[in-house]
């Protein structure tokens, strides 16, 4: 997959494109590109994503948006559906002030060349989201494109969103964000070293830092959760995000991992985690010996999870 940079882009005329910011990829993501790369490769075109960065609402609101994917994990997942064109266009003030015409046929056909363009039931763009599929289909004959519209995507009762895997997530519903993100929510990190209390407990814990600062971190809680490491192994385990109240008063939130049967040398490591279902809320205990047992039932149901 090749990816270009908004201020350097060459247009392409065969490009099939669809457009938005793409956080999560999430199952509503993918019905819009499974249709665009059978659609390019039924006309002989290129399929193509054209998204943003930063988000556009964090840029347009001056509020931090927690983030789902980053850039790269988006561009993975993008090329693992098959998309062959990652193009990234910095998310401006001016951009959003662009007429949605003027976006359409200035940035979408005069700079990332457009063929046909594939977009959700719901799709707005342009100065005050004024731009719709009405407009798309009224430019298209004349700027040379045409236009595919996919329906809304449910599940159950939710309408698969962003913001409803968000949701999900800042509640804990880990289990449920994954049905709608069709697949775990990861959270990627580098583990540092911590006071290494764990280990002298019985159960060992590899601090993680995500890689990226706006990377949604789910409520704090424990749970069941299955690692990547970078041998390319995997490793079952849960996760304790939160203050560590038993130890500390007011302490800083951090992500601790403890993997089962594996030894690993995990300092300095990426850690690729998978959050598979949330267990409990964390608490403090009267003592280590409680927080002991509290860990040996957390492993059971967490193995559970896993089995």
């Amino acid at each position: 997959m090749t990816r270009e940079h908004g201020d350097d882009l060459t247009p392409n005329p065969a490009s099939v494109v669809t457009t938005g910011t793409f956080d999560g990829v999430h199952r509503g993501h993918q019905a819009i590109v499974r249709y665009l790369v059978a659609r390019a490769a039924e006309i002989g075109g290129v399929p193509t994503v054209v998204t943003f960065d930063p988000h556009p609402r964090e840029v347009l609101t001056g509020h931090h948006i927690p983030l789902l994917t980053t850039l790269d994990e988006r561009a993975d997942a993008l090329q693992a559906l098959g998309v062959e064109r990652f193009v990234v266009l910095p998310f401006s003030r001016d951009l959003s002030l662009l007429e949605p015409d003027a976006y359409v046929r200035d940035v979408l056909v005069g700079r990332v060349g457009m063929r046909e363009i594939v977009i959700g039931y719901d799709h707005r763009f342009g100065r005050r989201a004024a731009g719709d599929r009405a407009l798309l289909e009224a430019l298209g004959p004349d700027l040379g494109f045409s236009v595919d519209v996919i329906p809304e995507q449910i599940d159950g009762d939710l309408t698969v969103s962003s913001t409803a895997v968000r949701r999900l997530l800042d509640e804990g519903d880990a289990a449920r964000a994954a049905q709608l993100l069709g697949r775990p929510y990861r959270l990627t990190g580098t583990v540092v070293r911590g006071d290494q209390r764990g280990r002298t407990i019985g159960y060992p814990t590899a601090n993680v830092v995500p890689t990226h600062p706006a990377k949604l971190v789910p409520r704090e809680g424990v749970y069941a959760v299955r690692a990547h490491l970078g041998d390319g192994t995997e490793a079952g385990g849960m996760m304790n995000v939160g203050r560590r109240p038993t130890f500390e008063t007011d302490g800083a939130r951090t992500v601790e991992v403890h993997l089962f049967d594996t030894d690993a040398d995990l300092y300095g490591q990426r850690l690729a985690v998978d959050v598979l279902d949330r267990l409990r809320d964390e608490r403090r205990f009267d003592g280590v010996d409680a927080l002991v047992r509290q860990l040996v039932a957390d492993e059971t149901a967490a193995r559970a999870v896993l089995a």
